[in-house]
């Protein structure tokens, strides 16, 4: 109870943020104010962890047995800032005079936005690896002292302080879900950078990248690569286990997810700059253990022309007018021999005949490189309403071992096809949620298809899940949307015998003819008074 209450009161503290956020947007589109926002909570979080290493020097200056001991003011100072007691910790050098209390004290001062800028010029300036990431116009015009002075009020407030006492993670926390509710306010554009919460851990879930390379072609804000982290936390596991390694075209998008992985402590491989993943692909000669991705639907104009016979199309070349089949062959492309990939692709990828897509997808299918297919509810996203999907594609489905807590039954020749468009649940007027018994059913049906231990032993459940042969999809042209095999929802036996169900249906009937016959006579009757009445 202690921990419901916890996690509540947690999500009050990021609605209050977020809406006293947007009352100080004034007129400003969010998906500028965004940028004002982010960059003002990933300031407050390095300064945050700073600050902390500096009490924790103060502390071990102060015991004499401690070897950090400092018995002068002057030894003290240099201790204090000493860059190599942070840097060597893995915390970023804040220099003086930048850090978030400087400016919490001249929050009210005229030329705040000119001193924001500076401090964020300058913890780029110390720390290379954040170069070209941080926003540094908040000197703008439209950014009046009232607005960044309320927001630095705001991002100091007591409550907010008191919780960051328990875990710094609360930051990191807030600037999810500030990513969350900007996607929203975005509209069509937002969800280039943010994929929902549930749908992005449904995949990590049945997935499950233990240890290995993680790797995301279009990581947006990096929300794939924090739902892999928080997975290994949550197994025992340490950070070092998973190793990083992203691509985002959108040079704003690119900087959100820099800032996003290092309020985590992620450190992750982004390419040395932003670039279109099929014509500038950062990473030629990398090969994952797992690929997670939710890639744009159905783009256009992709660069199809400059990339015919690319070593990438081993299954065909993806039509220039649709990607989706060149973000597969991608995928595919950087996968381990063993490794594992899911990605969420428009519903139309599984059915699609234009441009060679369907040829395309029968070479997946027949190479037995398709695993698992799950329909998911509408209304899951911000910005759009096309039904979505999500693939599951391995390159070995026979027996290999996974990890070294569990192992593969051998699935060759099967493919696993979930339908749980009637999973979900409203939580807004717009949008619905994959609730955690929606995200355990799928995934658990998932593990115990491929009879991992612990698991129970899978069987086909009539409209939801079933394992079809590569046969029986062929027959089917290779079409892959699973209500095509998993039938209906299996209904209760009915044992009333025929005559007798006939006899009890044709009484209920003769019964509601009466009752509407009375109905409107009573009705006619009392219109025909009403109008007596009025001649009257």
């Amino acid at each position: 109870m202690a921990g419901k209450t916890k996690k509540t009161a947690a999500a009050s503290l990021e609605d209050a943020l977020w809406e006293a956020a947007n009352q100080l947007r004034s007129n400003m589109d969010a998906a500028e104010y965004k940028h004002v926002v982010l960059g003002l909570i990933f300031l407050k979080y390095v300064s945050d962890v700073f600050e902390k290493r500096h009490s924790e020097l103060e502390r071990l200056a102060a015991d004499e047995s401690s070897d950090y001991f400092a018995p002068t003011d002057a030894a003290l100072e240099q201790l204090l800032e000493d860059r190599d007691e942070y840097t060597g910790e893995g915390i970023f050098w804040i220099p003086e005079s930048n850090r978030w209390e400087d400016l919490r004290k001249a929050a009210k001062q005229s030329d705040i936005g000119t001193r924001i800028d500076d401090a964020m010029e300058a913890i780029e300036k110390e720390n290379p690896t954040l170069k070209g990431v941080l926003p540094k116009n908040y000197a703008r015009r439209e950014l009046t002292p009232q607005m960044l002075g309320g927001l630095i009020d705001l991002f100091s407030n007591e409550n907010l302080a008191a919780e960051e006492h328990e875990s710094l993670d609360v930051l990191g926390r807030v600037f999810e879900y500030m990513l969350s509710k900007f996607a929203n306010a975005e509209g069509k554009l937002g969800g280039e950078f943010f994929t929902p919460r549930s749908v992005v851990k449904l995949m990590v879930d049945m997935l499950e990248p233990f240890n290995g390379r993680v790797y995301d072609p279009a990581c947006g804000s990096g929300g794939m690569f924090v739902q892999a982290d928080r997975f290994v936390n949550a197994h025992d596991g340490v950070r070092n286990d998973i190793s990083v390694f992203g691509q985002e075209m959108n040079p704003t998008t690119w900087r959100l997810a820099k800032m996003n992985l290092a309020l985590r402590g992620i450190e992750a491989n982004l390419g040395p700059q932003w670039g279109d993943s099929f014509t500038n692909d950062q990473h030629p000669d990398l090969r994952a253990d797992f690929v997670i991705a939710n890639p744009p639907f159905n783009i256009k104009n992709w660069g199809a022309e400059k990339l015919a016979g690319d070593v990438r199309w081993q299954h065909g070349n993806p039509p220039a007018n649709n990607a989706n089949f060149a973000w597969i062959q991608h995928m595919l492309h950087h996968l381990k021999p063993t490794g594992t990939m899911a990605t969420v692709l428009a519903n139309g990828s599984l059915s699609s005949q234009t441009g060679g897509e369907g040829e395309i997808r029968k070479d997946l299918v027949e190479s037995d490189l398709v695993e698992c297919i799950v329909s998911l509810p509408g209304q899951l996203f911000f910005t759009t309403q096309i039904p979505v999907c999500l693939w599951f594609l391995t390159k070995d489905k026979g027996g290999q071992e996974v990890s070294s807590e569990r192992s593969q039954r051998e699935r060759k020749g099967e493919v696993l096809f979930i339908d749980a468009r009637q999973l979900g649940t409203m939580v807004s007027r717009t949008n619905k949620e994959l609730t955690d018994v929606d995200l355990a059913l799928i995934a658990n049906t998932y593990h115990s298809w491929r009879g991992e231990p612990g698991e129970s032993a899978y069987e086909d459940v009539p409209g939801f899940c079933a394992s079809v042969t590569l046969d029986k999809i062929a027959n089917q042209g290779h079409i892959l949307t699973p209500g095509r095999y998993v039938g209906s929802e299996a209904v209760e036996e009915d044992h009333e015998p025929i005559d007798k169900k006939i006899a009890r249906l044709s009484a209920e009937a003769r019964i509601s003819f009466e009752s509407r016959a009375k109905l409107q006579a009573d009705v006619l009757a009392a219109l025909a008074s009403l109008e007596a009445s009025d001649v009257e």
